[in-house]
């Protein structure tokens, strides 16, 4: 856990945050703020439809008002080209990504744009906005995924038939793709089983629900040059995508980095940036796009739902001798729902010699999905911990213990090829189990819950540059969107292979023509990877000084060490000299060569999986349905805690988001396929009343491949909720709930059922 021997000065300390003080006092600047002279506002037309072909639209009416500037529809823009990109950790096609940003000949769900304009004023926008008359032909729709699959369901795509099956089909489907992970011999698993359990699983889409909405700022000059302010979780990939979208040189493209105001994986695609800046080419003026919170909820990509059925046998013992599951994952209009990640993920805490896991991508007419934190697997998880905790209570065994006896561990094969090296499942069961709340009683109508979750984190490209200025102090540049803390973070790195004060380092997010390529802040990458890049432009740095410091003392590098923020002679036999100071080589690097600085540029491998234990107390009211969160205990393994601050808070901000997701969250669609709660008091997330104090127990078991240990840990705390809330209802209510969310309406239904 947190007792280990003091190896760092700064690694593990609770420093002040870079970005505090522009925060509380409001300069920071987020995605609506900036402002520039002759901004236009734009505003864009949605449709009303779940599905319908679009038969003309006229914008005449709005472009003769006084104050429209320009107006886009997808007759302005160049028709993509088919090929697969990365969209944080999924896949899309570019075309899908065109098409969705503004529809063609079609409209596939409520919400989907059809038109942009941009005028002097907001008002003017709106009023123009209502002006374009768009003609539908209304067609059939399909919500939920089992539907949509069947033969009889509205097609959406002519052109999509089910990839990873063989032969290829001759009828277009809503089903795009199917996958499978497994190993062993499923079959003769169960066989040995003494006890099975076989249940069918659904979910509701469910929204990231950050609270800055999608905002954008274009400017494209005379000469063609486009600058880009953008709320977002990868710059650099608003670049691409816009370039590629727009067929525009990538130089010709910058894009900064606003502050964020929450991502969770949902600004990891392109809305309003590249309508934004054709705009802005039809206007010559600068154009802000903001999305209201309504635009928010029907414009841009929830998670998906789901419908699974997972089957698990057991000996007496509690040995899990085979696991099987079929997932079918709402991917919204257009294919790449997280089904991948959710089929490698479903089993992978415990070590199984016999799994199989089909995953389906089913099209529908709903909003695209994109990201949301650890993408599919809450959803798998949540089906297979509830299992899990089934079996362990069958059987009579205490469900740590049976979590224990089939845990993943160093040299565990998950079902998706990996080999385990150095992880932390054991662990988290063994702190679980040694929490004080565990060991608590329980009242009448209370109940207590336990989930496990896995999370394989992800690598990727990132670059780092460290200057050194003339006073000693360090400037810092990476291009990261800070969303968890990451700048503390890369500023401790930094001071520790440095060896200097932290407050002497100032990190910054830059633009993408100041730096290198940086993927995503998504996947818990950014601490491991992009950390890495800032070490190893620190030890460029460390490497410079030394031999700066060698040409002074006039020896070789080898005959000078760095030690504590000081170049030191190696030995004696080097010489008598005394040790200098970052700052007293700064102070004379004009003297030794000029400016001293470093950089990396690296795709970072070995991503350190990540595994968490949680607990959950709940009491329910058996007269209105109402699930009462009394006490909650978050652990997980997080390699080594750079800032234990951020990472115990991502382990509650992640615990909250799933709490929510388990009782309270869900799309609701109305007849005709439109949503019905675009709005956060229809859609409800958990506020502080609704919640304890969510504690947070760090294990560190460190990330062999990382100079500092860092495992990612933002994607597991959203897993094991679902399960860890479903599991003490369970316990609360003696019965057993297979569809989330457990909102009182289906607590009331599912004791009446019992009784």
């Amino acid at each position: 856990m947190n007792e280990q021997p003091k190896q760092f000065k700064w690694v593990g300390t609770r420093t002040i945050r870079p970005d505090g003080v522009d925060k509380v006092t409001g300069r920071a600047m987020y995605g609506a703020d900036l402002t520039l002279p002759g901004m236009l506002q734009g505003k864009v037309v949605r449709s009303p439809h779940a599905h319908a072909r679009i038969i003309s639209i006229d914008t005449s009416a709005a472009e003769a008002l006084t104050g429209v500037k320009a107006v886009v529809t997808a007759a302005d823009m160049p028709e993509a080209d088919s090929k697969l990109v990365a969209a944080g950790e999924a896949m899309i096609n570019f075309r899908d990504l065109a098409h969705n940003v503004i529809a063609r000949d079609k409209v596939l769900y409520d919400g989907h744009a059809v038109a942009a304009v941009a005028a002097t004023t907001n008002d003017i926008a709106e009023q123009a906005a209502a002006l374009i008359k768009v003609k539908y032909e209304v067609l059939p729709h399909v919500i939920d995924v089992l539907e949509a699959m069947k033969d009889d369901a509205p097609v959406l795509h002519d052109n999509l038939f089910t990839g990873g099956v063989k032969p290829k089909p001759e009828k277009a489907s809503n089903v795009a793709n199917r996958v499978e992970f497994g190993m062993g011999d499923v079959e003769a698993g169960f066989a040995a089983a003494d006890l099975i359990i076989e249940r069918k699983f659904t979910t509701e889409p469910v929204h990231q629900a950050y609270i800055e909405p999608h905002a954008v700022v274009a400017d494209m000059g005379q000469d063609g040059k486009v600058d880009v302010w953008c709320s977002s979780q990868g710059h650099f990939m608003v670049r691409s995508f816009c370039a590629g979208l727009l067929k525009i040189d990538m130089s010709k493209i910058k894009v900064s980095a606003a502050e964020i105001g929450g991502g969770f994986g949902g600004k990891t695609t392109v809305y309003l940036e590249p309508l934004a800046i054709m705009l802005s080419r039809k206007a010559g003026r600068p154009v802000r796009m903001t999305m209201s919170r309504e635009e928010v909820f029907r414009g841009s990509g929830p998670t998906s739902g789901a419908a699974m059925t997972v089957k698990i046998g057991a000996t007496k013992d509690g040995r899990i001798t085979a696991g099987d599951a079929t997932l079918y994952f709402q991917a919204g209009a257009f294919p790449g729902s997280p089904v991948g990640p959710a089929c490698m993920t479903a089993f992978t805490p415990y070590n199984l010699d016999n799994v199989r896991v089909v995953g389906y991508d089913v099209v529908s007419n709903r909003q695209k999905v994109v990201a949301y934190r650890a993408p599919g697997a809450p959803i798998s998880e949540y089906a297979v911990e509830s299992i899990v905790d089934e079996l362990a209570s069958k059987l009579g065994i205490d469900p740590i213990d049976f979590r224990t006896k089939n845990a993943a561990m160093e040299g565990t094969k998950a079902a998706y090829g990996v080999t385990f090296g150095a992880i932390g499942m054991q662990e988290t069961l063994d702190a679980a189990k040694a929490t004080e709340h565990y060991k608590t009683p329980l009242g009448p109508n209370q109940g207590r819950g336990v989930a496990s979750g896995f999370w394989f984190n992800i690598g990727g490209e990132s670059c780092a540059g460290i200057r050194i200025n003339e006073d000693g102090t360090v400037a810092l540049s990476e291009g990261s969107p800070d969303i968890g803390g990451s700048r503390a973070s890369m500023a401790i790195m930094a001071a520790e292979v440095l060896g200097i004060d932290v407050n002497k380092v100032k990190p910054t997010v830059v633009d993408t023509d100041a730096i290198g390529y940086h993927f995503v802040t998504g996947g818990s990458r950014v601490t491991f990877a992009t950390g890495m890049a800032v070490v190893d432009a620190s030890k460029a740095v460390v490497d410079e000084m030394r031999a700066r410091v060698a040409k002074v003392w006039e020896v070789d590098i080898e005959g000078v060490v760095w030690e504590d923020g000081h170049a030191r002679p190696a030995s004696t036999n080097v010489g008598d000299f005394d040790p200098m100071s970052l700052a007293e080589i700064a102070a004379i690097a004009n003297k030794t060569g000029g400016p001293i600085s470093g950089h990396a540029d690296i795709n970072a491998k070995g991503a350190g999986p990540a595994f968490g234990t949680h607990i959950c107390d709940v009491e329910v009211d058996p007269e209105t349905g109402f699930v009462t969160v009394l006490r909650y205990t978050a652990v997980q393994d997080v390699g080594r805690a750079i800032h234990p601050g951020y990472v115990e808070g991502q382990l509650q901000g992640g615990a909250a988001q799933g709490i929510g997701w388990a009782l309270n969250e869900a799309y609701v669609y109305d007849k005709n396929g439109c949503v019905d709660n675009p709005g956060f008091l229809d859609y409800r997330v958990p506020v502080a009343s609704d919640l304890p104090m969510i504690d947070a127990i760090l294990v560190e078991v460190p990330n062999p491949t990382h100079p500092f240990g860092v495992r990612g840990v933002g994607e597991v705390p959203i897993i094991p909720p679902l399960a860890a809330v479903n599991n003490a209802v369970a316990a609360a209510t003696g019965t057993r709930f297979t569809a989330l969310p457990l909102s009182p309406p289906a607590i009331l239904a599912g004791l009446a059922t019992k009784g």
